[in-house]
């Protein structure tokens, strides 16, 4: 946002109304990609504004007509431009990622949550696990904020978890996540490259979310992703590099009853391609039947 259309703004706009309809123009004008948490421009701007003014998110009509102060829109104003000038994703913005009705704390340490296996485990992975408080013991692998591990501790309250990353910056950021709700005694932060350093741990689920974006996508990916850890993002080639480590290693740290569930974004067709003797099981998310696959350790054995 230039300095006089910034100065314009600021003299012009009044209301929460005003700020809204506005950011709403600067984003489908500077032709944003949404994909972090909002899918359009007034979703994003909604977030956005009542976030700065320290409003509920859930409420915004009682607000519209509201005058704001002098500095409440420059605030407003700044992270529009924040938005439009860096294209920086809303989370990094906020500092704040939701999945469901969970709050994380964020910043570029960390890929954006955006997790279809955060919907698996509000169903506690049923049929899958019958008896959510069986479960003794859950590895989350390639965890970033720890979002999963914290859903997965939720979900199985039973259950030790352990959260490995490669990244020790992706770990502080889980880490205080893990803190923040209060899950210090239940959920271990383990710096390692997938397996390497978890020796003979044996786990009854092991879930991942772990890079899974082709080389050619990495390339083409909106700017919006640049922002985020490149090493959370691509793998390899055809994006399975980290899926075919799992997939080779994976019966090795599963107890005899154990299940696999991963998720590998588009990759359905290379990855069964790939492996054409595992009966992968394609569970039911909200985008569809492609997108996570569980095994059970027979399987992999």
């Amino acid at each position: 946002m230039d300095i006089n259309h910034f100065s314009e703004a600021s003299t012009s706009l009044r209301t929460l109304r005003d700020c809204f309809r506005f950011a709403i123009s600067r984003f489908n004008e500077a032709k944003l990609f949404f994909g972090h948490g909002s899918e359009n421009a007034y979703d994003e701007a909604a977030y956005l504004i009542l976030h700065t003014l320290h409003l509920p998110l859930e409420e915004l009509e009682p607000f519209m007509d509201a005058r704001l102060t002098q500095s409440e829109i420059y605030e407003v104003l700044n992270i529009i431009e924040k938005r439009v000038d860096q294209r920086l994703p809303a989370a990094y913005l906020t500092q704040q990622a939701w999945l469901g009705e969970h709050s994380f704390y964020v910043d570029e340490r960390v890929i954006v949550p955006r997790s279809f296996i955060a919907e698996l485990l509000r169903e506690n992975l049923y049929p899958w696990v019958e008896d959510a408080e069986q479960v003794n013991s859950v590895l989350d692998l390639c965890t970033g904020s720890g979002c999963l591990a914290i859903l997965a501790a939720e979900s199985f309250p039973h259950a030790i978890i352990d959260a490995v990353d490669l990244s020790a910056d992706a770990l502080d950021v889980a880490q205080y996540n893990v803190t923040d709700y209060g899950l210090d005694e239940r959920i271990e932060l383990i710096e390692s490259n997938l397996f390497e350093k978890l020796e003979d741990r044996k786990y009854d689920i092991i879930i991942s979310n772990p890079p899974y974006v082709d080389a050619p996508s990495v390339a083409a990916l909106p700017q919006e992703y640049k922002h985020e850890p490149e090493l959370a993002l691509g793998s390899g080639s055809d994006g399975l590099d980290a899926t075919r480590i799992i997939l080779q290693q994976a019966a090795d740290h599963l107890t005899d009853d154990g299940i696999l569930v991963v998720e590998i974004g588009h990759n359905r067709d290379v990855l069964e391609a790939a492996f054409p003797d595992l009966p992968f099981n394609w569970l039911d998310v909200s985008a569809g039947s492609e997108f996570v696959f569980l095994l059970h350790k027979h399987d992999l054995s």
